[in-house]
């Protein structure tokens, strides 16, 4: 297994991380702006990466910003915002030709990262606000967004789960943001966010491809200027327990597929000791098709359309997620149930936890095959200040024990069970 390198550069207000990489043909870009999850702004934050991507000072319309992303040789820009544990962060990303590929003396890197310095740095502007008409634009659109998850009921689940969950945790935040929160969003308060996000937030520039480490610190040096360099925040993430009485919530819609979701806390987080049994554990439970929830709840006992589980690596959750026949309710219940105490017996065989070590540590090294995913796992390190490789979870992985999943499995307790179901009197 080749060994991967990273390279931390500190620099004015932001650390640069290089992954030398011959793997690839392409050289990848990515900036993370990562801020503690807040109620007051994070519909603001799910906002700001859409509307900064849309044109920048030098590249003010639509055109001339995609002539200038044409112009490096079709690279490809993207933008989101992902929650991790109680932090909120935003992502611009840029997968650009690798320089040998191509003849010019002007670096394609150097070019590209320019480009996204100017999308962070150097929005379109007028006055003290953000272009208007972008900005409103944009708001249509997550509006969209924000609905079309309200509508898609397994992620409505999910985010009620969490709400009734987290209720008195930063994590409860939405990472899109919320709908009525929009009307009250202007290109001068948007503006004067971004500008305190550019003062506070934390940034990381990841950098990959077949690079020579030193010369790519020189030209991010050169082209990435950061005003401002706030001390890296600690983490914050707060850990509960379960509640000594398990919280049941049911809500009616008029639907015909029920989902009925169970979160558990697990108190285990990325960098624990117990990280990587409780990877092996979550694959035993609901985490392939192999697993007890699959295998019992919908192949056995056919009470479930899907049921399956995965669990948050910053917060500590193990959520299990299943879509069944209303009328199959307690039935669905008792049996997810029933394969979580079966973990917690130890029921489950020497060749079980070696067949799912090896189905995680495949997980991981596709993970680690993808550009994008590759830095994903490696800005874990940053979210957990936690200084475990890749190589060395898989290392870890491979190390567990039956024990090891046994000793998990008992610091699992159940705390929300939440169920959307049909309206009463609805359709049989």
């Amino acid at each position: 297994m080749s060994t991967i390198e990273e390279h931390v550069f500190k620099q004015e207000g932001y650390h640069l991380h290089m992954i030398p990489t011959k793997k690839y043909k392409t050289n990848t870009i990515s900036v993370k702006l990562k801020s503690p999850l807040n109620r007051e702004v994070i519909t603001k934050r799910a906002l700001l990466p859409y509307v900064l991507q849309q044109a920048t000072s030098n590249y003010p319309s639509a055109r001339s910003f995609r002539t200038a992303l044409d112009s490096l040789y079709g690279a490809v820009l993207s933008v989101d915002s992902s929650k991790k544990g109680e932090d909120h962060v935003m992502t611009f990303r840029m997968e650009l030709p690798n320089d040998e590929m191509l003849s010019g003396d002007e670096s394609l890197l150097k070019q590209g990262l320019a480009l996204i310095n100017e999308i962070i740095f150097h929005p379109k502007v007028e006055g003290e606000a953000l272009d208007k008409a972008i900005v409103n634009r944009e708001k249509q659109t997550l509006t969209q967004k924000i609905k079309s998850l309200k509508d898609d009921k397994m992620s409505y689940a999910n985010t009620r789960l969490i709400d009734e969950m987290c209720k008195e945790e930063s994590y409860r935040f939405h990472v899109h943001g919320y709908e009525e929160d929009l009307n009250d969003i202007t290109a001068e308060n948007l503006y004067e966010y971004y500008q305190d996000m550019l003062s506070n937030d934390d940034m990381d520039v990841y950098v990959q491809g077949n690079l020579d480490p030193n010369e790519v610190q020189q030209i991010v040096q050169g082209t990435i200027k950061r005003q401002s360099a706030p001390n890296r925040s600690e983490n914050k993430t707060t850990q509960q327990d379960a509640p000594s009485e398990v919280k049941e919530i049911v809500e009616r819609q008029n639907i015909q597929q029920g989902k009925l979701h169970l979160g558990y806390r697990t108190s285990i987080r990325y960098g624990d000791k117990d990280y990587y049994a409780l990877q092996v554990f979550n694959g035993i439970f609901g985490g392939f098709p192999s697993s007890k929830l699959f295998m019992n709840v919908r192949e056995k006992h056919s009470l479930a359309y899907y049921a399956a589980s995965r669990f948050e690596s910053h917060k500590g959750l193990l959520l299990v997620f299943s879509g069944i026949d209303p009328n199959d309710y307690e039935q669905a219940k008792d049996i997810i149930e029933k394969q979580m105490d079966a973990m917690k017996a130890g029921e489950f065989s020497e060749e079980d936890v070696q067949e799912t070590k090896q189905l995680v540590v495949n997980q991981l090294r596709e993970t680690m095959d993808n550009q994008h995913g590759l830095i994903e796992l490696m800005y874990h390190q940053v979210l957990s200040g936690s200084k475990v490789t890749p190589n060395e979870i898989i290392e870890n992985v491979e190390r567990v024990t039956h024990e090891d999943v046994l000793q998990v499995a008992k610091k699992v307790a159940l705390d929300t069970v939440y169920f959307l179901t049909k309206e009463e009197g609805g359709n049989e």
